[in-house]
């Protein structure tokens, strides 16, 4: 069974997350973490449950979503996983860091992408790769049908949807990321955004402005 510990970092509170099963095994999910406290709190948090990080990976490479990859990367010897379409996006986060005058130790670059339909291994545990373009050109979700859940990253919040007024952004594509994709996956889906408390497909379903002003149509 997959345990989930969320941390919420940054100046963005961006919400941060660590994967784990009874193996002892795994994954760090968009850390965010930039100030010494917040890697020492993530760093406590896997000695103290004696866990091993196997995996580093991106749901999209927006500033607040990778300001830890290169301390993580660093600290447990491994390099991000995210689609090939979220590179430039990467590539563009040096810029980024200069406009809100964040200090940002550049994230090493994937070796290997994740893509619509990858299963990503870790303990006794997987998690489905589903591509959600919207928010991001490269955004992909990570799905486990088995224990209902999702982590989303910034496609899906409660009451609320990403924005897409940055590069790559498209408003046409992330609705159809999350009516397409997301909703048919079932109402109990637990969905643990990128920002934000969980929620879950039925409540958004039912009561999220966005998509109701859709689905209307």
């Amino acid at each position: 069974m997959i345990s989930i510990k969320s941390f919420t970092f940054n100046s963005f509170e961006e919400n941060s997350y660590v994967l784990y099963d009874e193996t002892g095994e795994c994954v760090i999910i968009d850390p965010g973490c930039h100030l010494p406290e917040e890697e020492n709190e993530l760093v406590h948090f896997i000695s103290n449950k004696n866990l091993k990080p196997v995996k580093l990976l991106n749901t999209h490479c927006h500033i607040d979503h990778i300001l830890g990859n290169y301390f993580v990367s660093k600290k447990f010897n491994l390099l991000p996983e995210y689609h090939q379409d979220e590179t430039r996006v990467l590539q563009s986060s040096a810029y980024v860091s200069q406009l809100y005058q964040i200090h940002l130790n550049p994230s090493p670059v994937a070796v290997h992408f994740l893509n619509e339909g990858d299963t990503v291994k870790f303990g006794n545990s997987e998690l489905s790769v589903i591509f959600t373009p919207g928010h991001s050109p490269g955004s992909v979700t990570f799905f486990n049908q088995q224990e209902k859940f999702m982590i989303s990253g910034d496609v899906l919040f409660m009451q609320s949807i990403g924005r897409t007024d940055l590069p790559g952004g498209s408003y046409e594509a992330l609705m159809e990321s999350i009516i397409g994709k997301l909703l048919p996956l079932g109402d109990d889906i637990k969905v643990y955004c990128g920002h934000g408390p969980a929620t879950t497909i039925g409540a958004e379903r039912r009561s999220n402005p966005f998509l109701r002003e859709h689905l209307q149509h």
